[in-house]
């Protein structure tokens, strides 16, 4: 494989307005932000990187304005000049930065999709170069669809009865107390047989596992982070207590968490998202650690662009990932995307993976001036300070 030399780094904060905004148990955005990450290698190889970082401090202490801090005074400097002979050598290289996980990421997905490109290799196959034979990918990712708090359980209704329309085969669902047990009822009268899961985004106690247990009845696919955000302890009291399967998501920040909560029985099913554990290297250490003890897994999404889409797709085709990931078409979210050509619903809720080196899709960048206008524009953080 050949090796590439990092000669420059840009970034680009975006903001793009949403086709649907997601409202979870901590609000909603109301756009999608994110910087982007444009690598150059000295051969003239260009790769893309997305850090999903959010205006507030709700699902990651990460915020936008955090990012681009950690990023320009403190990762890129670490990177630049270097020479990589896998991309797996960035966290070696950034290490001395603590925490900062979403900001890391972006960062090394720029490095993995510069890397691929310069090998001829779709990302897919360099994710699988780095794992032991058998991981070949299937050249395409199964997925769901994620539906954020309605005002009623009718609209919920009628949104679901859209997307098993637009052919997903697996409905989450978010939830909140008070708006849980009745939605979860109102749901599956509606729809017995349909692949259903529940998320909390951490809203719940382990006081509240009464509660809880009346999820038995709706035969769900998991309850995901019903707990506090960092948290593995106490889901491994609440676990036993559910016949439903839990699955973790804030909660697991590396591959050694993954370990603590498999060997604690804290959680039977684990969501990853490569952004919350500081790149797709790492991801790669989880992936094996839930391969190797038959732990069932998916990736999870932060409505990423196309260009963070792309690479979670790639990841997601990956053997291992058994459960429907949350990616979603380009249109659930998007109109247009920062990326060509868009990413479509195929048969059996599956999403093709792009075959062409790197993360497989073209770039739009004035579209990304666009984008990075309108969070000039419409930049919060100056709104306050003026204020």
């Amino acid at each position: 494989m050949r090796s590439i030399t990092v000669r420059n780094i840009q970034l680009f904060t975006v903001a793009m307005p949403l086709v649907e905004r997601l409202r979870t148990s901590f609000g909603e955005e109301p756009f999608k932000t994110a910087i982007l990450v444009r690598l150059e290698t000295d051969d003239g190889v260009v790769g893309w990187g997305e850090s999903s970082a959010e205006i507030k401090p709700g699902y990651s202490y990460e915020t936008v304005g955090t990012a681009q801090h950690i990023l320009r005074q403190f990762l890129i400097p670490l990177l630049l000049g270097q020479a990589l002979n896998s991309p797996t050598e960035v966290p070696a290289l950034i290490r001395g930065v603590r925490g900062h996980p979403l900001s890391k990421h972006g960062l090394e997905a720029a490095a993995w999709d510069a890397w691929a490109k310069t090998n001829g290799l779709p990302m897919a196959d360099a994710f699988a170069a780095h794992l032991r034979e058998g991981n070949a990918p299937r050249g395409y990712a199964v997925v769901g669809v994620s539906i954020g708090i309605k005002p009623s359980i009718e609209a919920t209704l009628e949104t679901i009865a859209l997307r098993l329309a637009q052919g997903y085969g697996r409905i989450k669902l978010k939830i909140k107390p008070g708006w849980d047990v009745q939605l979860a009822h109102g749901v599956r009268h509606a729809y017995p047989n349909i692949s259903l899961m529940l998320d909390a985004n951490s809203a719940y106690t382990l006081a509240d596992a009464d509660h809880l247990r009346q999820m038995d009845e709706f035969n769900l696919l998991m309850l995901e982070q019903p707990l506090g955000y960092n948290d593995i302890y106490e889901h491994s009291k609440l676990q036993p207590q559910l016949q439903t399967a839990i699955c973790l998501d804030e909660s697991i920040h590396s591959a050694n968490d993954a370990r603590l909560a498999i060997e604690l029985g804290a959680c039977r099913i684990i969501n990853l998202k490569p952004a919350r554990v500081s790149g797709y290297t790492e991801s790669l250490e989880l992936y094996q650690v839930c391969v190797a003890h038959d732990v069932p897994l998916w990736i999870g999404g932060l409505l990423e662009t196309g260009i963070g889409r792309a690479a979670n797709l790639a990841f997601a085709s990956l053997p291992g990932v058994t459960l429907p990931s949350d990616i979603s078409a380009t249109d659930r979210y998007y109109n247009p995307d920062l990326t060509e050509p868009p990413f479509t619903l195929g048969l059996d809720s599956t999403i093709a993976v792009p075959t062409a080196p790197g993360i497989g899709v073209v770039v739009k960048e004035e579209r990304i001036a666009e984008a990075s206008a309108r969070w000039e524009q419409d930049n919060p953080y100056r709104a306050r300070e003026l204020s």
